[in-house]
C-alpha cells in the first residue's frame, strides 16, 4: 500500500473510532513499524488534521452537539492527581488535557482524554512506570484542564465538587 493511501485509510479508521486507536495496533493493522504510523500522524498533522497522541492513543477530536467545556485553573500535588481527576470522571466529566505555563516556551499541553475510572488507572500506572512528573511539577503544582461534560449542570457540580475539595485555584 503507498503511503498516501495509507494515511487516508489511517484518517477513516480514526474519524470512525469510537475510542483511542494506538499506533502499535494500527502498525499492525497496515503491516507497518509503529515509527511509520508516528511518521503518518506527523505528516497529517502538518497537512492541517487534528490528530491528537493521548496516552490512550490517537483520536481525533470532536465535541459532540449539546455537549459542554470549561477550562478550570488547579493547584495540587502529585499525590492529589487521583483524587482530582477521580471528581471529574465520577461525576461524568472528561478530562480532555492539562496546561502549564512555562516561563520559556508559553503554553505546554498534554492531551489527557481520561474519562474514566480505568483511564485514569492507566494513566496512574504510566506515571509510576515511567516515574515522570507531571506537567504540573514544573509549576508548583498550579495547571489547567479542559473539561468536557454532557450538560451544563454536570459541568457545574465538577466544579463545585473541585472547588469543595480545595483543588481550583481563584
Amino acid at each position: 500500500m503507498e503511503a498516501q493511501t495509507r494515511r487516508e485509510e489511517l484518517l477513516k479508521i480514526l474519524y470512525l473510532a469510537k475510542a483511542p486507536v494506538t499506533g502499535t495496533d494500527l502498525a499492525n493493522r497496515f503491516s507497518v513499524s509503529r515509527q511509520v504510523i508516528v511518521q503518518d500522524i506527523a505528516i497529517l498533522r502538518a497537512s492541517g488534521e487534528q490528530v491528537l497522541a493521548t496516552p490512550q492513543g490517537y483520536v481525533i477530536p470532536n465535541l459532540q452537539r449539546g455537549t459542554v467545556r470549561a477550562v478550570v485553573a488547579c493547584c495540587h500535588n502529585r499525590d492529589e492527581i487521583e483524587k482530582e481527576l477521580g471528581i471529574v470522571v465520577d461525576l461524568g466529566g472528561k478530562a480532555l488535557d492539562v496546561i502549564v505555563e512555562h516561563p520559556l516556551y508559553g503554553d505546554l499541553r498534554g492531551n489527557l482524554m481520561i474519562a474514566s475510572r480505568r483511564d485514569l488507572s492507566l494513566f496512574l500506572e504510566r506515571i509510576e512506570k515511567t516515574e515522570a512528573n507531571p506537567l504540573s511539577a514544573l509549576t508548583g503544582g498550579v495547571h489547567l484542564h479542559t473539561i468536557e461534560a454532557c450538560d451544563q449542570s454536570v459541568m457545574d457540580e465538577i466544579i463545585e465538587s473541585l472547588q469543595s475539595a480545595g483543588f481550583l485555584v481563584d
